[in-house]
């Protein structure tokens, strides 16, 4: 059955606008060739869907859409499933743009009463804050969840011990990136690394200080762990002319000095006018802002994975503990031309060779 897909927003209503989205899938006529007993029987095999047999999935993101990292996520998750009879809801918690503990409980809410109320075969949840704040509330229920782009161990969340929850581990490519940083400007030895406060960054720096007797011939100076967007502005100004190269994980979850959210988008474009060294991420939307270079986790990866765990759970009927947590290997080398320009910084052919390339700066 070849099923396409068409979703659009749509509101949850408990005291403030939520972004929902309903899935309408439209089954075409079937083309499987003449009917025969071994046609029918390969319908029944582990992994082929159930002729007439239809599901009902949440996905809760704990960002927002259009966001590319958000978007990658969904469409690798429905990818896995685009075989299926599925009709889909979404809710977004938008957590980057909306910090706030009493926000974040409140969309969780909403989510859960969601659950509640439509039944829905399975959850997809993506990203930290879901697990944070809706996930761990599930467990051991008889609700089946699935999660990508978790970066905390997952015995944070006690979903070791827990019989209906399994998913895709995000794991930075930390080592790959600052070897892609040396390639690009070789004479780096001192780094920092910045970010906000965000709920999952202790456990990054901790897996990045566990690796960096990797590193050759690089020291990583401090993790400045920052409060506001000043802040911010102050310590990469300092590390002008201490350091070779700075690193940014968060940098949603700075405020203005009015308490307002700071954008991703104008702290980008502050540090590409007022920073001379060369940075680099994780992310690709960082490298498309003006960061210099980043090995960025594949978000289509990480929803394909958990689509497949997903199809694991509804078609063959597993339980979610019975399929080992994962994460995923492939990492996307990604430089940033302009900046590369901006900073006097001319690529190898062999990085022509290995890595994307965005053209300009925004």
């Amino acid at each position: 059955m070849n099923v396409s897909n068409h979703w659009k927003p749509i509101t949850l209503a408990l005291g403030l606008v939520v972004a929902v989205a309903a899935v309408n899938w439209i089954a075409q006529p079937s083309e499987l060739g003449p009917h025969s007993a071994e046609a029918e029987a390969s319908l029944t095999l582990p992994g082929n869907p159930i002729p007439g047999q239809s599901y009902k999935i949440l996905h809760v993101m704990s960002y927002h859409s259009p966001w590319k990292w958000t978007q990658d996520q969904w469409g690798g998750f429905q990818q896995a499933l685009s075989d299926l009879d599925v009709d889909y809801q979404v809710v977004e918690m938008d957590t980057k743009r909306h910090g706030s503990e009493a926000w974040k409980k409140r969309m969780a809410m909403q989510a859960a009463e969601l659950i509640d109320r439509w039944q829905p075969d399975l959850v997809f949840t993506s990203d930290d804050d879901a697990q944070s704040y809706l996930t761990q509330q599930w467990l051991n229920t008889e609700t089946p969840f699935v999660f990508s782009g978790v970066n905390a161990s997952p015995q944070v969340y006690g979903f070791l011990e827990a019989h209906n929850v399994t998913g895709v581990l995000e794991r930075m490519h930390f080592i790959q990136s600052v070897n892609l940083l040396k390639e690009l400007a070789p004479e780096v030895q001192r780094i920092a690394l910045i970010t906000d406060r965000g709920t999952m960054w202790p456990h990054i720096i901790e897996r990045f200080k566990a690796q960096e007797s990797e590193l050759q011939g690089v020291e990583v100076v401090a993790y400045d762990v920052l409060d506001t967007y000043a802040d911010y502005q102050n310590k990469v100004l300092e590390y002008q002319n201490s350091i070779d190269a700075l690193g940014f994980l968060g940098i949603f979850e700075y405020h203005d000095v009015n308490g307002e959210n700071v954008p991703m988008e104008t702290l980008m474009q502050w540090t590409v006018e007022n920073s001379d060294l060369p940075d680099f991420a994780f992310w690709r939307d960082r490298v498309d802002k003006g960061t210099l270079c980043a090995v960025t986790v594949s978000g289509r990866d990480q929803g394909q994975t958990a689509g497949q765990l997903a199809r694991d759970i509804l078609v063959d009927h597993r339980t979610p503990n019975s399929l080992p947590m994962v994460q995923t290997s492939k990492g996307i080398p990604v430089v940033n031309l302009g900046r590369a320009r901006k900073l006097g910084i001319k690529p190898q052919s062999n990085t022509f060779l290995t890595a994307e390339f965005v053209k300009d700066l925004p």
